[in-house]
């Protein structure tokens, strides 16, 4: 049965977090128990990076990416009608999709956009080395919250592809329904500050919040980086 991990006093309440940096370490407080297992630590790029660099340092943990990216909405790039993991996998959101009245053309060119736009992210931060081998070995996958949750489903489903002892996703905070609709796919899901008001913001769980550049997350990744934002 999977095991859901939270912080009860942060329920429903928004800037409960300094920065994603902070966030990290509070995480790794509830994480300590996971430490002898040796998980590897896979952030999602950007805003996943400072919140794994911070449990990795703080558990001494490897920490490696797991470059996911939303299908973003032709005329409107903040938002997605799905999710695109490293192999390529769309998975989309489909009443969302029937909604937007987007040709099959249309999906076609944006899903091949984001599948070029992880080429290039994995080629950057990672330098397109292999994937590290995670059969048999817990994983912890990180982000720095949960909305709708494509992004996330999306790295799970590249993760059971690979068979790994345990999968573990830890962020600072979620949706209400998206925790529950994510916690059947994982072994253990920690989510310090769960919210469930309407309309759901990750950046309302923060008190410094801004959107990371490609050098900010190269910055991370290099030793003796900085921790905070």
């Amino acid at each position: 049965m999977s095991e859901l991990i939270e912080d009860k006093t942060l329920r429903n309440r928004t800037g409960v977090f300094a920065d994603r940096f902070e966030a990290g370490r509070l995480l790794a407080r509830k994480l300590e128990r996971f430490r002898g297992s040796k998980p590897l630590v896979l952030a999602i790029p950007s805003g996943g990076v400072p919140v794994g660099s911070e449990i990795s340092r703080e558990l001494d943990l490897d920490l490696d990416l797991l470059i996911v990216r939303k299908v973003q909405i032709p005329w409107d790039t903040e938002a997605g009608f799905g999710a695109v993991n490293m192999d390529g996998d769309f998975l989309v959101n489909e009443g969302l999709l029937m909604s937007l009245h987007l040709s099959e053309e249309e999906v076609e060119e944006q899903v091949a956009k984001t599948r070029a736009t992880i080429a290039r992210r994995d080629e950057k931060f990672r330098g397109g080395r292999p994937f590290p081998v995670v059969a048999g070995r817990p994983v912890m996958l990180v982000d720095d919250g949960l909305a709708s949750g494509y992004t996330m489903r999306v790295a799970i489903a590249f993760l059971k592809k690979r068979n790994p002892s345990a999968i573990i996703v830890a962020v600072p905070t979620g949706c209400g329904a998206t925790v529950r609709e994510l916690l059947p796919e994982v072994d253990t899901l920690c989510c310090l500050n769960i919210r469930d008001s309407y309309p759901f913001a990750v950046a309302s769980a923060y008190r410094r919040w801004r959107d990371l550049t490609d050098r900010d997350v190269l910055d991370l990744l290099r030793p003796g980086r900085q921790h905070e934002e």
